[in-house]
């Protein structure tokens, strides 16, 4: 495929997560979106298959949200969030709320998913010193964690490269649950490994080197996504649960990923049946169209909350766009496509074939591990010797060049998330496509 030039100036912009030097000596730039598909600067139809970035789970420009959000620009663009409200903010999170495992009755209102990972860890900090337990004010992360790029979000995160120019003004008072991916024992699993869930016990060692009352919450991804998709252990969430409400620890299921049909139900706490004590979500509550982010909580959070003067704030947190008009609206169609069109029926009834597709990496030269779980997968190649990263951004690339198509990579993980409603002739090409780039490379 011939690179096109483009006479764009490229300099201004600082590309966010992305070799920019090497990204701009040949620029993969969109025009467009359509459903499943965008249209590059030259004019060719590339198939997503990442649907966005986890987010566009019903494909991009839906005309139900996009006619949505046209009418609420034009009705009204901004409401003052701080002592004033507007309709669709309360519309959102009720029908949210109603979504949401039992238990969690409330809903605060971010622009993100790294905004709502710091709004949770500052509501566990304010929770405990509102019970008169300020003593809990250590955080639990886990390594190779994502919890956004903000500087809670990074502290309790566990990527090395995100942490490093930062670490010294990272939060004190924070550690880390082992990761676990492991290719001696779980490499090539199907969904959840059988090995694995003896490494939540390190939070009872921490239970004990720290003592209980100064563990405010620990925070996990129920699938790890970023860091190139590590399922839970069978077990582990389960007896993640188990620690924390023995100890009075919060937990938090980061599922800005997970959420909204990404594993088939409308959270992973649902497929898992392990009920945390708050939720963060972003990406998937308004289809990817405008940033919008929440956190989840319980009735028993909330109301610690609740007490002295009424004319008192109770949360001295938030943004000015904090259920932003627009934002709500868009998330309030969201909700609606997915519940007409049974979005996360589509997607559980999409993982088996799925999973059959990518497995058929596992017996690669190339791949040293494939691991899947829902619309979620993950092929991982061996490292060229001394450039790390290397070989999976040119597959990233050259599915763009070559066979009309967009993937992530992290690193050398190649990553999928087809869309909610993805046909299944779309997902057989698209992983055709990668074993043709694969096997060109090698």
């Amino acid at each position: 495929m011939q690179r096109q030039s483009t006479d764009l100036s490229m300099d201004a912009y600082w590309m966010p997560f992305t070799a920019n030097r090497d990204f701009k000596k040949s620029p993969r730039l969109i025009a467009s979106a359509q459903g499943h598909h965008y249209i590059a600067n030259d004019g060719r139809k590339l198939y997503d298959g990442f649907s966005g970035l986890w987010t566009s789970g019903v494909g991009h420009c839906h005309p139900k949200i996009v006619a949505a959000v046209q009418h609420q620009v034009a009705e009204m663009d901004l409401c003052m969030g701080f002592q004033l409200g507007h309709n669709k903010a309360f519309e959102l999170a009720e029908k949210l709320t109603k979504l949401a495992p039992e238990g969690l009755e409330h809903c605060f209102f971010t622009n993100s998913g790294s905004e709502s990972v710091d709004t949770a860890l500052k509501i566990a900090l304010g929770y405990h010193r509102a019970r008169g337990d300020a003593s809990r004010t250590r955080l639990i992360g886990r390594q190779r964690g994502y919890h956004g790029v903000n500087f809670g979000g990074i502290s309790v995160g566990g990527i090395g490269p995100n942490r490093k120019m930062f670490s010294a003004n990272l939060i004190n008072g924070v550690d880390h649950l082992p990761h676990t991916h492991n290719l001696q024992h779980a490499a090539f699993s199907h969904g959840q490994p059988e090995w694995g869930a003896h490494l939540v016990e390190e939070l009872e060692t921490l239970v004990t080197l720290h003592d209980a009352s100064t563990i405010a919450a620990v925070i996990v991804e129920p699938v790890a996504g970023s860091t190139g998709i590590l399922p839970p252990p069978v077990g582990y969430l389960e007896r993640l649960r188990e620690i924390c409400t023995r100890h009075g620890i919060l937990l938090i299921f980061d599922e800005v990923i997970t959420g909204f049909g990404r594993i088939g139900a409308p959270f992973a706490a649902q497929r898992f049946g392990v009920l945390p004590d708050m939720i963060t979500v972003a990406k998937g509550l308004t289809n990817g169209v405008i940033p919008m982010g929440a956190v989840l909580v319980s009735e028993s959070i909330h109301e610690a909350f609740m007490h002295g003067p009424e004319q008192a704030v109770e949360l001295f947190h938030g943004y000015t766009y904090s259920g932003h008009p627009i934002a709500a609206a868009a998330g309030l169609a969201t909700l609606e496509v997915y519940r007409e069109e049974g979005s996360f029926d589509q997607a559980r009834a999409l993982e088996a074939m799925f999973a059959e597709e990518i497995h058929q990496f596992d017996h690669h030269s190339m791949a040293i591990d494939v691991r899947n779980f829902g619309l979620m997968g993950a092929v991982e190649l061996a490292s060229r010797d001394g450039a790390p990263g290397a070989r999976g951004l040119e597959v990233h690339k050259q599915c763009f060049w070559e066979e009309d198509l967009v993937i992530r990579n992290s690193m050398d993980i190649i990553q999928f998330s087809p869309f909610l409603n993805s046909r299944p002739e779309d997902i057989r090409s698209m992983f055709a496509a990668v074993r043709r780039v694969i096997e060109k490379l090698a």
